[in-house]
């Protein structure tokens, strides 16, 4: 439970950031506000891969932590660093030298997508600091150390929000630069984050000493451990993050309102589950030690406690979602129809989080943690591309639905995906040891 209080406050300081971004831009222009959203988009997909990158190294290393066993710890982390690294190089330079080919892929309206470009052609800066950043950060929850999150996304909210009052709208004698004022804050605000990852790595890690040396210069048979684990993984959030870049685009056909509506309401969804996200991560964490330590008859009372633990932070999330609509959206100066939009998205958020907290929860916690990094791929694929992408789009431009109908059906696999984890997770057969078996163990260090 404290784990998953310590990943769900990191979480929100994490979405906090966004919100900040989002209410700021929100109040200045909605135009603004809807170039922002469309570049978050690609920003979600370069965390997506992140995500997918450094959860690789989260399985292994928690179950090899689980045997005490932290040899093969940073050549996992290098080999993550590596995978992380190139994705983001590739992404950085596709979105510099084609800003408003990308941007088109995801709206029409010209309007946004030029207030996009200003602010993609400095955000762009942020993609491979960001990617070594969260790898280290993820790769340190796996041996428990979680601090370190606290004091890169308090850092990062106490920087976005000042610079962008000061740059957004040119407060103290600062230039008006708008959505690229917004850019600029952010662009700091991770190389602040870098920063503090390298000081806590250099004068307060004492458990892995990792160092420069270290993560460079790796054992290469590790690599191929960590493919294993972390191809599928990857591939599943690669999916994901161009299955919501598609949504987005779907949406972003309907008008500036619908987008403008959707980052609101996205953003009150992140804001209001971090504990369900923060879970989702501890479980992942706590089932591999677990499954490491081969203690069997404890990893079923507590995949028991935690199923749950999922769908009671789910109803509570749910009713939070449905509470906050009114007071937040009080908050920008939006036209009426966004506001009405958003209000609407919210609604429908509102039901399928609880869906979200639980089998999201169980399949991205507990299956994967489990060692079963395969599973969350194909459902995903079948879901997404199958079902949710084939009939919202159908929807959206043969149909011709109202925007609120076709939310529902972007959001409706939440709910029904429940089922199938539910199957799996009886079948015990996610349960998976990915260490090797003749690993030696080493002595832990006190910190």
């Amino acid at each position: 439970m404290i784990l998953t209080l310590s990943l769900a406050l990191q979480n929100l300081l994490t979405y906090s950031v966004n919100l900040a971004d989002n209410l700021m831009l929100g109040a200045y222009s909605e135009t603004a506000l809807s170039g922002s959203a469309l570049c978050n988009q690609i920003q979600f997909l370069l965390q997506m891969l992140v995500v997918g990158a450094g959860e690789g190294a989260v399985v292994l290393g928690s179950q090899y932590w689980g045997k005490k066993d932290l040899q093969p710890i940073p050549h996992i982390i290098g080999a993550a660093i590596r995978f992380g690294g190139a994705m983001a190089a590739v992404m950085f330079l596709v979105v510099l030298l084609f800003p408003a080919q990308v941007l088109g892929l995801l709206t029409n309206d010209q309007a946004v997508i030029a207030e996009g470009v200003k602010y993609l052609q400095i955000i762009c800066f942020t993609y491979v600091i960001f990617t070594v950043t969260n790898i280290l950060t993820a790769s340190l929850r796996s041996i428990g150390i979680v601090k370190i999150g606290y004091m890169i996304s308090f850092s990062t909210l106490c920087i976005n929000i000042c610079l962008n009052y000061c740059l957004i709208y040119g407060h103290f004698g600062f230039p008006r630069l708008g959505i690229r004022g917004a850019a600029v804050a952010t662009l700091i605000s991770r190389c602040v984050e870098l920063g503090i990852v390298v000081w806590y790595l250099k004068y307060r890690e004492h458990l892995l000493n990792l160092s420069f040396k270290k993560l460079l210069h790796i054992d290469t048979s590790y690599i191929r451990d960590y493919k294993k684990v972390s191809l599928p993984v990857l591939f599943n959030q690669a999916q994901w993050g161009v299955a919501q870049m598609v949504q987005t685009g779907i949406l972003g056909h309907m008008g500036a309102a619908a987008i403008a509506a959707n980052s609101i309401a996205t953003i009150v969804f992140q804001i209001l589950s971090v504990v369900a996200y923060g879970a989702a991560s501890a479980s992942g964490i706590t089932v591999g030690r677990t499954i490491g330590e081969g203690n069997n008859h404890k990893l079923r009372e507590l995949v028991h406690t935690l199923q749950v633990l999922f769908l009671a932070i789910g109803v509570v999330s749910g009713a939070l979602i449905f509470l906050a609509r009114t007071p937040i959206l009080s908050l920008y100066n939006i036209s009426a129809e966004a506001h009405n939009l958003a209000m609407q998205f919210m609604l429908i958020l509102a039901i399928t989080t609880v869906g979200t907290s639980y089998q999201m929860a169980c399949d991205n916690g507990i299956i994967r943690g489990g060692g079963d990094t395969k599973f969350s791929m194909k459902l995903n694929a079948v879901s997404m591309w199958c079902i949710v992408v084939p009939l919202s789009a159908i929807a959206a431009f043969a149909l011709h639905w109202p925007p609120v109908a076709v939310f529902f059906l972007l959001k409706w696999d939440q709910l029904y995906k429940a089922i199938p984890v539910i199957i799996r997770l009886r079948s015990w057969k996610w349960v998976k040891k990915v260490t090797r078996p003749d690993a030696p163990p080493a002595p832990v260090q006190a910190t």
